[in-house]
């Protein structure tokens, strides 16, 4: 079934499901929301037709059209040769994708991934991250993505919503997450970035100067007053070194070790 929230609303393809009882919360399980878990989940006793059918099998639909539907989702994966496979005879990419079929073998309105590429190694997990992007596109449908993987969001997503001690810090593109982040958590959970604390020394219009640690920084901002405290985020591929001095700049540095 589908938990129901302590506040708030949940609203699927126009329908409250806080308003809604056990049973009807089951039967929309069912019907309009797949689900992809983070361990494959398939049974062993079964083959790659019967898995992807089994949602179709719990709502009583005729066996025919169900194995139909099957093969249509196990064609769409990419694994019409593996049909008759059980899950022990199939690599672990090939067994997420017999998740993924079952997921989606009941056209849902909406499909909740739970880290689902977790289980796979690098190179399997980047092929179906695309090939997981290229499905959302045929389907049309909402994807709701769980991952601890920066770069995975960022691949992956349309939008990104960051949660931290309970609280959305910002629900943005990824890359309005990663040039514009609206909280010093957000800067450090997305991609690498230097934090530089300091404080407001000039603002003039919308360029600011800042005092940190060892020397002043330019940088560009209208919303901040002198004296502020401020903290400073640079990305890496932002930072320029120069062995002269650079007018605005006044921080001198030491290069102790470098990595390929």
């Amino acid at each position: 079934g589908l938990e129901k929230p302590t506040k708030g609303e949940v609203i699927v393809a126009g329908e409250h499901l806080e308003k809604m009882n056990e049973n009807q919360l089951v039967k929309f399980r069912r019907e309009h929301v797949g689900f992809i878990f983070q361990s494959f989940n398939l049974l062993g006793t079964m083959n790659a037709i019967e898995n992807v059918a089994l949602p179709l099998t719990f709502r009583g639909v005729d066996k025919k059209v169900r194995e139909a539907k099957a093969v249509k989702m196990l064609k769409l994966v990419g694994l019409p040769k593996h049909m008759k496979h059980r899950p022990n005879e199939m690599s672990g990419g090939q067994q997420q994708r017999i998740a993924i079929a079952r997921a989606i073998v009941n056209e849902p309105e909406i499909l909740l991934l739970d880290e689902p590429l977790g289980a796979l190694d690098l190179k399997m997990r980047k092929e179906m991250q695309l090939e997981l992007k290229a499905m959302h596109k045929e389907l049309g449908i909402t994807f709701i993505y769980v991952t601890h993987d920066q770069e995975e969001a960022l691949t992956m997503s349309d939008r990104i919503a960051i949660m931290h001690d309970g609280v959305m810090d910002q629900i943005a593109t990824p890359t309005e997450i990663y040039e514009h982040p609206a909280t010093k958590f957000v800067a450090t959970f997305i991609g690498e970035t230097n934090i530089f604390e300091g404080m407001a020394k000039i603002v003039d219009g919308d360029t600011i100067t800042i005092g940190i640690e060892n020397g002043d920084i330019t940088g560009c901002g209208a919303d901040f007053a002198a004296g502020e405290f401020i903290t400073v985020s640079v990305r890496p591929e932002k930072m320029k070194y120069s062995y002269e001095p650079v007018e605005g700049f006044t921080i001198a540095a030491r290069i102790v070790d470098y990595i390929y």
